[in-house]
């Protein structure tokens, strides 16, 4: 059983795009949802540098769009049938949403346009910001977390939790971090998943309301607690909750296993999700398709695990 997931904010570099445009069908594809959205999304997935595409407005609707012309060529030639469900970190559930038939691709392009708008604005409110917490006591992290005044974002598993809170509090916490562990700052703008995200949720949640939902036509986890979501319109209210509440990518990797997951493919921009997978589910085959030369890999994984079914 092999699943295929979506990447959040943060990994994007420069340039990542620009493999994936060469094709001039992909090229069109993109051109039209940069003009449906007011973003040009083909000049900043190719040639902006990454202060520019660190700017929360824009790396949310570049990642998405990579993920979906990923997931197209990767699942092109009725490869779909072999996929045994998506998920996505953050702003990438919202690229799990399109693949899984939730909402129309088109309408998730619209939606996490407004969502990474949304998101920059209240991050302007308070100066904010994200770490990685790598390592340390997992069980005496919380109450480090809490006592420097900051908020667990983001439970990667692997030995990975992401803070959130007033940049002053990170700094602070970097440097007199917990024993063994290691804070790196994040390329992001803002306290993501915190309660500093509340106005966006409040601009976002009517727009999520209008659009036009559909039932899960694959399995589909949610950040929420890493359960399996078969309806459609639930799913989408817990991706726009999501906004100013933590996520949770370390149940959804334990909601694998407990599938029986057999493999993992990650979409563009690809790498940090793999990682993760590396370090807690140990022994899983993963392929991290980062430009069209790593799809035949992602492919092949697979086309074994239909020949296996």
């Amino acid at each position: 059983m092999i699943v295929v997931v979506a990447p959040g904010q943060g990994s994007q570099t420069p340039g990542f795009l620009a493999p994936w445009l060469e094709d001039p069908a992909v090229r069109d594809r993109v051109a039209a949802w940069s003009d449906a959205i007011g973003v040009d999304l083909v000049a900043h997935g190719t040639t902006s540098d990454a202060d520019t595409i660190r700017d929360t407005a824009l790396a949310q609707p570049l990642i998405v769009a990579a993920g979906l012309v990923t997931a197209d060529a990767l699942l092109a030639d009725g490869r779909r049938t072999l996929v045994g469900g998506v998920a996505g970190h953050s702003v990438g559930e919202f690229t799990a949403a399109a693949i899984a038939g939730v909402l129309a691709p088109s309408d998730a392009v619209a939606l996490v346009a407004e969502r990474g708008r949304a998101m920059a604005d209240a991050a302007t409110r308070t100066p904010t910001g994200m770490s990685a917490v790598l390592g340390g006591d997992q069980e005496a992290l919380p109450a480090a977390i809490e006592a420097a005044g900051l908020s667990a974002a983001n439970h990667n598993g692997g030995g990975q939790t992401v803070v959130a809170g007033r940049v002053e509090a990170l700094a602070a916490f970097a440097a007199e971090p917990p024993a063994k562990a290691r804070v790196v700052p994040l390329s992001v703008a803002g306290a993501f998943h915190t309660d500093f995200m509340a106005p966006a949720v409040d601009r976002v949640a009517p727009l999520a309301a209008a659009a036009s939902v559909a039932d899960p036509t694959l399995p589909i986890w949610t950040n929420a607690d890493g359960s399996r979501v078969d309806d459609g319109r639930r799913f989408v209210d817990l991706m726009v909750r999501q906004i100013a509440n933590p996520v949770h990518w370390d149940a959804v990797m334990d909601s694998f296993v407990a599938a029986g997951v057999t493999g993992i493919v990650e979409l563009a921009p690809a790498g940090a999700l793999v990682g993760l997978a590396k370090r807690a589910m140990r022994g899983t085959p993963a392929v991290a398709v980062k430009s069209p030369e790593d799809l035949p890999a992602a492919i092949d994984l697979l086309e074994s695990a239909g020949a296996a079914a």
